[in-house]
């Protein structure tokens, strides 16, 4: 299988000015976006974590996002992404942002 074929799963933490900036409504609408399925939510140390599960291609993409771009006011200092595991089918239904 090339990478972008199949679907994967990996877990996010994302670190710098991520909470009350909108930073999980616009992670929510762009994995929306990329058809892909999971959840977000802010951590009580400032962070926003979550999972990502869909065709490796668009994980990827959603995960580059997370990286560099965000929310327009977030200022992201790193990304960090852990459980990388290929899946036989998705997990969640939608992409929920958790409370």
């Amino acid at each position: 299988m090339a990478d972008g074929d199949g679907l994967m799963s990996v877990d996010y933490e994302v670190y710098g000015k991520v909470q009350g900036v909108f930073f999980r409504k616009y992670t929510q609408g762009e994995a929306k976006r990329l058809g892909l399925v999971g959840w977000v939510q802010n951590t009580s140390h400032g962070t926003v974590q979550g999972q990502i599960q869909g065709p490796t291609a668009r994980v990827r993409e959603l995960q580059e996002w997370l990286k560099k771009i965000g929310s327009p006011q977030s200022r992201i200092s790193r990304a960090e992404f852990s459980n990388e595991k290929t899946i036989e089918a998705l997990e969640h239904k939608e992409f929920q942002i958790v409370k």
